[in-house]
C-alpha cells in the first residue's frame, strides 16, 4: 500500500491531481487494505474450526469423528467412499450427502449441517464448531 500512496503523493507533487482528490484516493486505498485484512482473519478463524460427525446406533455401533476444517474436503471424500464400500458401515452412510457438506465447508457454514434419524434409532449428526 506504501507504494500506491506514494504514487498518489507524486501525482500531487506534478499538478495532476489536487489535495483533495489524492485525500480520496488514498482513504479508498486504505479501505481496500482493511477489507482484504478482514477477509483474511475471517477465512483463517474459519480454519481454525472442526467437522464434527457423530454416529449413535441402535446397536451400539457409535463413531465419533472430529476433523480439522483444513482437512476436512479431502478427508470426507476418501472416508465416504471407504464406508459406502464396507458392508457394516454401508447402512449408516449412504444417505449422506457428502457434495452437501464439501459445499457447506467451502461456504462457511457454520453449525448443525445434517441431522439424520432412522426409524430404528440410529442418528447420524454432522457440525461445525
Amino acid at each position: 500500500m506504501k507504494e500506491e500512496i506514494t504514487r498518489v503523493l507524486t501525482m500531487v507533487q506534478e499538478g495532476k491531481i489536487d489535495a483533495d482528490k489524492a485525500s480520496e484516493l488514498i482513504a479508498v486505498l486504505k479501505e481496500k487494505e482493511e477489507t482484504g485484512n478482514q477477509l483474511v482473519e475471517k477465512t483463517s478463524n474459519y480454519l481454525d474450526k472442526t467437522l464434527k460427525v457423530r454416529v449413535v446406533s441402535a446397536e451400539n455401533d457409535n463413531v465419533t469423528v472430529n476433523l480439522p476444517i483444513k482437512l476436512v474436503k479431502v478427508v470426507l471424500m476418501a472416508g465416504h467412499s471407504i464406508a459406502a464400500s464396507i458392508p457394516q458401515s454401508e447402512k449408516y452412510v449412504k444417505d449422506i450427502d457428502i457434495n452437501l457438506i464439501v459445499e457447506a465447508v467451502e461456504n462457511e457454514l457454520d453449525g448443525q449441517i445434517i441431522d439424520i434419524k432412522s426409524a430404528n434409532g440410529d442418528t447420524v449428526s454432522v457440525f461445525i464448531e
